[in-house]
């Protein structure tokens, strides 16, 4: 494998970085060169757990039984153990679909658990669990292959053969790159699979039959994709059963491969057969390997006798036999041995050709042969041995071989895990390269008297990392012992039942009912430490290894253990040095530290300082050094109580060595820099954000899935713990060696200036280093918080008047994952797509030809995720993360202890604080918080953003936008105190800024109006510069305040120059709502009468009345109208009578009120407004006028209710024609009285009323009761003999003596009338009117054609004039000549006369004129005879 340097690797060919300088992800803070060549080779690598930590895996279960082998007996075989993994042909390409994907499986007695891993996405289904009936696996009995359309898994057994066809990964999608989060696995479909199909599953047959105890196997696919099985014979040799191609039906046969090269081709007999046999020959497989070539395959076989034979399947014949004992230095008794132990790889390079390691397994030390297959003439093969290295290890347990390195797996004597590499080429020390294996949790939990024991040992259950779900599962059933309990739990709930399962068990064991809280403290930590020890065998059972992976295509290993799979990834040249022991230190590692050996060596040195001193420290030391960080102390104080700690403790003379070892080193200073330098993470430029847009959608959106499932962003995240972890204890081991060299205070190792620059420069380095990596350290250990989707959309909503989605750290994920980390959710969410289109955002070569290199990206992807976790980095995108998903006590907490400190985007956490302050509802630390942050604007790239608008436009200076956005964040969630606050203090810093000033007193105007402080709001109000702002604001005070009935508020503001406004407001607001439902006039009304302007408050309460009578059509509103002009008349009655007068409203004022459409003509225009318009004044007396209307309509309408609609806004005029048709007349009259109007229309309808009733029937007399009753009658007769109709006649009988007039119009009126409807005359009313006007009667007559009435009235009137009867006519004196003159309506005699004449022919018409000419002749004579003696009298 390629070396890789403490910095990121140098770009390669197929993997090219951006080529920023400054982007790098290990970066000098300051001056100095850095360590490590760029070519320089790593060393090491360090295992990190891939381990399940939600709820155990979920296998989907089937069961497989084998034809023929249901009488076999289950369990007789017993195999150990074993597992392997598989990687596709193009995992490395990065636009495949099979890319970073893989397949591992396991082994156990009968069961093959296979699992399809992606590291992209999360694949669905992926788990299968078979089982086997009667069979035993065999070790590495499992053997993949791919072809363009199926992977094909073969399967063996002790007693069986099975190929099992899945579809391709490639043939599964429709796309071709990789764009979905999620995925189906291959084994989606695989419970379709028959697993009796005899094409795809059969007997091993009873001759050759398999060899007794073998364990060795291989498997693969031939040209024509017919399935091959190779097997150790029991007769010796090989055995190969091939299963024909799945679509081409064919037979089974069995071909035996023998020493002898004779090929036996056998047919199979089906019939079960027990095997059993001995030893076996000296030529049996041990090992067996195939390798493909085109339309052959070589079989290698390392047997028990030593020797390494190789077979073509093709010829069936034995090409080549290699003694292996010639390339082993062994005794001669292990030649004579039969082997046992032994391995065999095979490694093919398309460039080097074929390669194979053997592992040779002696009692004392095993050795590794490297061989290169060489073809000569005439097809014969010979072995090239290339290297051989030994080991001391005794057990080994699998081993990988690339064309350069080996990769070994050990038991060592202690039963721990070994896993080195070497590269056997080139390698002349011999000198294999470490893995720093993963460790097993501390078997014991130190807890002070002032913690809880069952907290500490939660604490360490669940802490990321430490135990998986499937021990602590597996624990929790044993302690319950036997207890039904559902283990698919996930890892919060998992954690609530462990508690109960232990403190049930601790309740059930208390026999006393009392006793102390020591004895209880005792008690609770016996039962917590027991099942804590329970998980630690499970743990440890779960975490043996079984095999190595490794991957040829992306140079991947992983480590293949009982319960979980871990990765290797390489490890940074510091955390090497400082990890590795002393004596495997070489002088390559020297070389790579420095080009300069003096530097080197003084680096070297300097890091054995630094072990030593890390193997002094005690758990209680290590602790104190926490606890310091952790509780915002010094930790310079902390590494100077620790070093006095050590020299007190120092029994070894540790201390001594350490100074002997300082002496060695010739520039402390330097070295100790080179160092800092090397850890230091700080970058002065950030990262970009987002893809390249130049490249297409399609690879954008393929690449923004790489490294995005959820193992790979464990795996990263557990190497930033790891990290962070290691250098944390370097710092910490540099801060007490530091006081050290303060304390021996010697000239000669660091000199007087270096000492000085010592104390105040490296120390003032090196504590903030420990500081940020302890904090990256509890980031990775920190869990994330399970937030429900509406908790995360109200935030997002929240956030989202921050505008800061271009960020990329704002996505609002939909849920959180149980258990994972805040780092974890920063690397899934935000910084994977930052780092990855990083990565590739100025490629050197075609994407479409780039290759992954796992070392090289995991290398480069952790390095950038810690600079993007750096404290001291510009960007906040972490924190933006936790604030974006609501982990915000985790957020409050990563701020408190990042702010002692660190000195970098100040303001952004005090902003971020203050929004974790906002969601725990602390108000006013919030607003403490984001005052601070505001004096950072300007200088903070998240604070730049922040302010930031979305049309990019400046609108005020940047304090001020900052203050508007977390306004308007105050105002989403609901907070308008606070935003009360903010404003006020935004307020002193706006200064002459006056539109800042006019937004910020308009908002905590509408707060405070809001919140109903209506007082501050009115001076908020006065305050505003901005005078349309003003306006508006007033405006919505008026409506606010009426909307809340709080109108004394609204009427006692003094309104100091905005009186006329408040007035136009109102007006306004009162003519544009609905009158019964808003009370806007009377605010008005009560507003002048304040304020003692009556006549104004006439005038409005006028209006209200006109517009109630017009618009509001109901008794109600009839009541209120009365109400209205009530109060009219009372305002001008305390006004002085000359100004006792109002403006007659407008019809504007109803009509054209603000806000209505403009009237247009039928061709659309807008109407010319009317000019001129004449101003009507009202006085008193008008408006009393208008009050006694408004009573009589309520009058009218209370009477008749269906005459509501239409005395609103009745005139006079028509209200005397409503009341007469509701028989109102004693209020009709009175109306007319008051608007002197003519009675006319009462007499006439009173007169038609008289006729209904004199024609009408019982329903009209008795309706007719009703109104006579509401008329004032001088006696009303009620009796049987007195009907409606007569008092009808009386009441018109009354009204004529009552109301006289001149001329007499009253009578006229009633009796033309009563003629025109052909009814005749009353005798009481002909009386009547004889005695006033007997002519104008006569003229009716007439009118009428009632000629014979009209007769009799000549005839009686002739009398009446000579003297009989002149009573009767209102004649006071007769025809007399000393008596006045009397006349007789000659022309209307002479009209009758005429009258009669027309019609010669009636007789009674002869009769009657004949009568009257008699009449007239003796009034002519009586007339002539008076004229005679009146002329004789006077001429006496």
């Amino acid at each position: 494998l390629p070396h890789l340097s403490a910095t990121p690797p140098a770009p390669p060919p197929e993997v090219t970085m951006a080529s920023h300088p400054c982007l790098r992800p290990v970066e000098p803070c300051g001056g100095g060169g850095k360590m490590a060549a760029a070519g320089a080779l790593e060393r090491s690598f360090v295992e990190l757990s891939g381990a399940e930590r939600e709820r155990p895996r979920h296998f989907r279960e089937f069961t497989v039984c084998g034809i023929g082998t249901a009488n076999a007996l289950a369990g007789a075989v017993k195999y150990s153990e074993s597992a392997g993994g598989f990687c596709y042909l193009e995992s490395g390409k990065l636009f495949a679909v099979t890319r970073n994907r893989f397949i591992h499986w396991k082994t156990s007695g009968d069961t093959l658990e296979l699992v399809e891993e992606s590291l992209d996405v999360n694949l669905l289904n992926n788990a299968v669990r078979l089982k086997f009936q009667n069979c035993s696996l065999l070790p590495g009995g499992v053997h993949v292959s791919e072809t363009q359309n199926h992977v094909i898994i073969l399967i063996l057994t002790n007693q069986t053969v099975h190929r099992l066809l899945l579809p391709h990964p490639s043939r599964m999608y429709r796309s071709e790159l990789v764009i979905e989060s999620q995925m189906q696995s291959i084994f989606t479909d695989v419970g379709k699979v028959d697993f009796r199909d005899p094409c795809n599953s059969q007997l091993i047959p009873a001759v050759p039959g398999l060899s007794p105890n073998s364990t060795s196997s291989a498997a693969w696919l031939g040209s024509d994709g017919e399935a091959l099985f190779a097997l150790p014979s029991a007769s010796g040799g090989i055995f190969v059963l091939k299963l024909p191609s799945y679509d081409i039906p064919g037979m089974v046969s069995v071909v035996e491969l023998k020493q002898s090269s004779v090929m036996q081709r056998l047919l199979i007999g089906w019939m079960p057969t027990a095997i059993r046999g001995d030893q076996g020959p000296s030529d049996r497989p041990l090992a067996l390997a195939v390798h493909c070539v085109e339309h052959d395959a070589f079989i290698f076989a390392l047997c028990q006798d030593h020797k390494l034979r190789m077979w073509s399947y093709k010829d069936q014949m034995c090409l080549m036999v290699a003694d292996m004992l010639e390339y082993v230095p062994v005794s001669k008794d292990f030649q004579l041995s039969i082997g046992t132990g032994h391995k065999l790889r095979l490694a093919y390079s398309p460039s080097m050709g074929l390669y194979l390691g053997l592992f040779m397994h002696s009692p004392k030390r095993g050795q590794f042969c490297i061989f290169q297959l060489v073809s000569t003439e005439n097809n014969r093969y010979s072995l090239d041995h290339i290297s051989s290295v030994f080991t001391s290890q005794e057990t080994l347990i699998d081993f990988a071989l690339t064309s350069t390195d080996i990769w070994a797996l050990w038991h060592d004597a202690e039963n721990q895990t070994v896993v080195r590499y070497i590269t056997f080429e080139h390698n002349v020390a011999g000198q294999w390269n470490s893995v720093f294996m993963h460790s097993l949790p501390e078997e014991e939990i130190i807890i002070r008297d002032d913690q809880d024991p069952r907290e500490m040992y939660l604490q360490t259950l669940f802490t990321p990392g430490r135990f998986i779900n499937a021990a602590l599962c597996k624990a929790l059933q044993i302690f319950c012992r036997g207890t039904e309990r559902n283990l698919d739990l996930s890892w919060s709930e998992l954690k609530k039942e462990v508690t109960l399962a232990v403190e049930s068990e601790l309740q059930g064991s208390v026999t006393e009912y009392e006793f102390s809280q020591e004895e209880f403290r005792n008690l609770q930590q016996e039962f917590w430490c027991k099942f804590y020890a329970c998980c630690l065998q499970y743990q440890e059972a779960l975490s043996h290894p079984l095999a190595l992976h490794l991957n040829p295509h992306t140079n991947m290993v992983c480590l293949l253990k009982k319960g979980y799979l871990s990765f290797l990834v390489p490890s940074s040249l510091v955390d090497h040095l400082y990890l590795h022991p002393d004596d495997d230190l070489l002088a390559e590692d020297e070389a790579a530290i420095s080009d300069d050996v003096e530097v080197a060596r003084d680096v070297m040195c300097l890091i054995k300082c630094l072990r030593l001193i890390g193997e002094s420290v005690t758990m209680d030391m290590s602790v104190m050094m926490e606890m310091s960080c952790y509780n915002l102390q010094s930790p310079e104080k902390a590494a100077e109580q620790i070093l006095e700690d050590l020299i007190t403790i120092d029994v070894e003379n540790v201390m001594e060595d350490i100074c002997s070892k300082l002496q060695e080193i010739k520039n402390p200073v330097h070295a100790i820099g080179l160092l800092l330098r090397e850890m230091d993470y700080e970058t002065e430029v950030e990262m970009e954000k987002g893809f390249n847009p130049a490249q297409p959608l399609n690879i954008r959106m393929n690449l923004s899935q790489l490294y995005g499932g959820s193992t790979a962003g464990y795996i990263v995240c557990r190497g930033v713990c790891k990290i962070a972890s290691t250098r944390f204890l370097i710092c910490r081991d540099l801060l007490i060696l530091q006081h050290l060299l303060l304390r021996l205070g010697d000239a000669a190792i660091l000199g007087a200036d270096q000492l000085f620059q010592a104390q105040q420069d490296l120390l003032h380095r090196t504590s903030p280093l420990l500081l940020c990596y302890y904090l990256i350290k509890w980031g990775s250990q920190c869990l994330a918080t399970d937030v429900p989707v509406d908790t995360l959309e109200s935030n997002l909503q929240h956030l989202s008047v921050l505008e800061l989605t271009d960020s990329g750290a704002v996505t609002g994920n939909k849920f959180v994952s149980s258990p994972q980390t805040i780092v974890e959710l920063f690397f899934q969410e935000v910084a994977r797509k930052h780092i990855i289109a990083h990565l590739f955002s100025q490629p050197k070569a075609p994407l479409s030809q780039t290759g992954l290199n796992w070392p090289e990206m995991i290398t480069a992807v952790t390095n950038y995720l810690l600079q993007l976790l750096w404290p001291s980095n510009p960007g906040c995108l972490f924190m933006e993360c936790l604030m974006a998903n609501c982990q915000y006590v985790q957020l409050q907490d990563y701020i408190q202890l990042l702010h002692p400190w660190c000195q970098v985007n100040i303001g952004s956490c005090r902003f971020m604080l203050g929004r974790c302050y906002l969601v725990t509802g602390e108000g006013q630390k919030a607003l403490q918080c984001f005052r601070q942050a505001a004096s950072e604007v300007g200088k903070e790239e998240f604070l730049d953003r922040l302010i930031r608008s979305e049309d990019g436009e400046i609108v005020s200076t940047p304090r001020m936008q900052y203050y508007d956005k977390v306004l308007r964040l105050l105002d989403v969630i609901g907070l308008p105190e606070l935003v009360i606050q903010l404003a006020m203090s935004a307020i002193t810093e706006a200064g002459d800024d006056w539109k800042s000033q006019a937004t910020l007193r308009t908002c905590i105007f509408k707060h405070h109006l809001d919140l109903g402080h209506n007082s501050q709001a009115y001076e908020a109000l006065t305050h505003i510069p901005d005078s349309s702002r003003r306006l508006d604001c007033l405006r919505q005070l008026v409506v606010v305040l009426c909307e809340r009935s709080q109108l004394q508020d609204l009427v006692e503001f003094p309104y100091v120059n905005l009186h006329n406004e408040v007035v136009a407001i109102i007006e306004s607001r009162a003519r544009a709502v609905d009158l019964m439902t808003h009370n806007y006039y009377e605010l008005l009304y009560a507003f002048h009468i304040y304020r003692h302007n009556y006549r104004k408050a006439g005038t409005v309460m006028f209006e209200y009345g006109m517009r109630l009578g017009r618009e509001v059509r109901t008794l109600r509103g009839l009541e209120k109208q009365g109400n209205c002009y009530l109060a009219a008349v009372n305002c001008l009655r305390l006004i002085r009578p000359e100004y006792a007068w109002i403006v007659h409203p407008a019809s504007g004022a109803v009509c054209d009120r603000p806000g209505t459409s403009p009237k247009r003509n039928h061709d659309g225009e807008c109407t010319a407004a009317p000019t001129n318009r004449q101003i009507e004044i009202l006085e008193l007396g008008d408006l009393e006028k208008e009050c006694s209307l408004a009573r009589i309509r309520l009058t009218l309408a209370q009477h008749d209710p269906s005459a509501v609609a239409v005395a609103g806004s009745s005139s006079a005029e028509e209200m005397v024609s409503l009341l007469v048709q509701a028989g109102l007349f004693d209020t009709a009259i009175s109306l007319c009285q008051t608007f002197k109007l003519p009675l006319t229309p009462v007499f006439e309808g009173l007169a038609f009323k008289c006729i209904k009733l004199q024609l009408g029937g019982e329903a009209a007399q008795a309706e007719a009761w009703s109104w006579l009753a509401a008329n004032q009658l001088s006696s009303v007769i009620t009796t049987k003999e007195s009907s409606a109709t007569d008092e009808a006649w009386r009441l018109l009988s009354t009204y004529l003596e009552r109301y006289k007039v001149r001329n007499n119009l009253y009578h006229h009126c009633v009796i033309n009338k009563l003629l025109s409807h052909g009814v005749p005359l009353p005798n009481w009313l002909i009386n009547s009117y004889k005695k006033v006007d007997a002519a104008e009667l006569l003229r009716l007559y007439l009118n009428y054609d009632l000629l014979e009435e009209a007769v009799d009235l000549v005839s009686e009137y002739v009398d009446a004039v000579l003297g009989k009867g002149h009573q009767y006519f209102g004649i006071e004196f007769p025809l007399s000549a000393t008596a006045p003159m009397v006349w007789l309506p000659y022309s209307s005699i002479d009209q009758l006369l005429q009258a009669l004449g027309e019609n010669s022919a009636n007789s009674h018409n002869i009769a009657l004129s004949q009568k009257i000419l008699d009449k007239l002749e003796d009034y002519q004579q009586k007339v002539d005879k008076a004229t005679r003696d009146l002329l004789y009298r006077r001429n006496l």
